[in-house]
C-alpha cells in the first residue's frame, strides 16, 4: 500500500508539472489574443486534478503531436474568420476592382465619374473689363484698316449706294444735292467707313464673340468661329436684301408722292443718312436665326418655347419694323415680313441643334398613354 501510494504521488507530481509547464506556455500564447482562454487554462490544470483526468490530458496531447491521415494538415485548414473592419475592407476593394479597369501592371485605377465641364478660368470684373478693352481695341483698328483699304474706292461705292435712288430719279430728271461744302467730302468718307465695317465684319465679329467664349464651356467653345463667320455672313445678307430689294419698292413708292409742283431733289447726307440706317436694320435683323441658335446650344430657349410665343414674336417684328424704319405701311411690311421668316427658321434651327429638354418621369408616361 505504501509502495502503491508512492508511486500514486510521484505520477501527481509528474502531471502537476506537466500541467503547470502547458499552463504557462499557453498563457504566453493566449494572454494577447483572450484573457478568457487563460483563465480556463489555468482553470483545467488546477492543483487538485486527479490521476484520470492528468492520463487523459497526456494521451490527448500525444495524439496531438502525432499527425494522423485522417486528421488534416495545417495547410488546409480552414481560415480564421476575418474582423468585421477586414469584411468592409476586402468588400470595398472587391467593389473597386468590379467598377473600375486595370492599369499597368496590375494596378485598379478608379474610373473618374463624367462631370459637367466648367469654364476654365473665372474672370474677374476686372478682367472683364480688360478684356472688352482688348477686343474694342482690335474691333477700332480692324475698322480703321477697312476705312483705308476702301477709301482708295471711296467714289465707285458712293456711285452704287446712291444708284438705286437715282434710277428711279432719271426719267423725271431729278438728281441728289448737297448744301454744304465739305458735306460731298465727308459723305465719301463715311461711305468708304462703312464699307470698311462691312469687310472688317467677321474679325469685328470674331472678337465680338470671342470676349462671350471664358463664359461658355469647353463643347460650346467649338462654335465661335463658326457663329462668327455666320455672322458676318448674316450681316451682310440683310443688308444686300435691303439694298436689291427694300430700296426700290420704298424710293418709288415715296418718289410716287412726286408731281409739277413737287419736285424731289433729295440731299446727299440725308439719303445716306437714311440708306445707311437701312442697310444695319436690316444687317442686324438677319441676325436673329444665329441669335436663337446660340441661345438653343446654351439650353435657355427650345424650339416648343419659340413655337409656343409665336404669335407674340409676329406682333414683335411689325413693332420692332415700325421703329426701325420710315413710317410708312410698305417700308414696315418688307421688314416685319422677312423678320418673320427669320423667326421660323430660327425654330427650325433650334429644333435641330438645340439642347433636347430632358422630360421627367409623368411626362414619360403621359407621352407613352398618349401613343398607346
Amino acid at each position: 500500500m505504501s509502495e502503491e501510494r508512492t508511486d500514486r504521488d510521484r505520477i501527481e507530481d509528474e502531471a502537476g508539472a506537466e500541467s503547470e509547464g502547458t499552463s504557462s506556455l499557453n498563457q504566453g500564447e493566449g494572454s494577447a489574443e483572450d484573457p478568457a482562454l487563460n483563465d480556463s487554462s489555468d482553470k483545467g490544470h488546477s492543483p487538485g486534478l486527479d490521476l484520470g483526468d492528468a492520463l487523459a490530458s497526456d494521451e490527448a496531447e500525444d495524439g496531438a503531436s502525432r499527425p494522423t491521415e485522417d486528421s488534416p494538415s495545417e495547410d488546409s485548414a480552414d481560415p480564421e474568420p476575418l474582423s468585421p473592419e477586414a469584411q468592409d475592407s476586402g468588400d470595398a476593394a472587391e467593389s473597386t476592382s468590379d467598377i473600375a479597369p486595370k492599369g499597368d501592371g496590375g494596378v485598379a485605377e478608379a474610373k473618374a465619374e463624367p462631370e459637367e465641364e466648367e469654364p476654365v478660368h473665372e474672370m474677374t470684373f476686372t478682367e472683364h473689363l480688360n478684356e472688352l478693352r482688348v477686343r474694342l481695341v482690335r474691333c477700332i483698328v480692324a475698322a480703321f484698316v477697312g476705312l483705308l483699304v476702301c477709301y482708295a474706292f471711296a467714289e465707285q461705292l458712293f456711285m452704287m449706294l446712291m444708284q438705286p435712288l437715282i434710277t428711279l430719279l432719271e426719267p423725271s430728271g431729278g438728281s441728289l444735292i448737297y448744301t454744304g461744302l465739305p458735306e460731298a467730302f465727308f459723305t465719301h468718307l463715311k461711305v468708304a467707313a462703312i464699307a470698311g465695317l462691312f469687310v472688317a465684319s467677321p474679325y469685328i465679329f470674331y472678337q465680338l464673340w470671342m470676349f462671350i467664349a471664358p463664359g461658355l464651356y469647353e463643347g460650346e467653345r467649338k462654335y465661335m468661329i463658326p457663329i462668327a463667320l455666320c455672322s458676318a455672313l448674316c450681316f451682310v445678307s440683310g443688308a444686300l436684301f435691303g439694298y436689291y430689294v427694300v430700296f426700290p419698292f420704298g424710293f418709288q413708292f415715296f418718289l410716287g408722292y412726286a408731281s409739277d409742283v413737287i419736285k424731289p431733289m433729295p440731299s446727299v447726307r440725308e439719303y445716306f443718312s437714311f440708306s445707311t440706317s437701312m442697310l444695319f436694320a436690316f444687317g442686324f435683323i438677319f441676325e436673329l436665326p444665329l441669335f436663337m441658335f446660340f441661345l438653343s446650344i446654351l439650353g435657355i430657349v427650345t424650339h416648343q418655347t419659340l413655337r409656343k410665343y409665336r404669335k407674340f414674336a409676329i406682333l414683335g417684328s411689325f413693332v420692332v419694323a415700325a421703329v426701325l424704319t420710315p413710317p410708312d405701311v410698305v417700308s414696315q411690311t418688307l421688314m416685319a415680313g422677312p423678320l418673320c421668316i427669320l423667326y421660323e427658321i430660327g425654330i427650325w434651327v433650334a429644333y435641330a441643334f438645340g439642347k433636347k429638354r430632358k422630360e421627367s418621369p409623368a411626362e414619360d408616361d403621359a407621352t407613352a398613354e398618349a401613343k398607346g
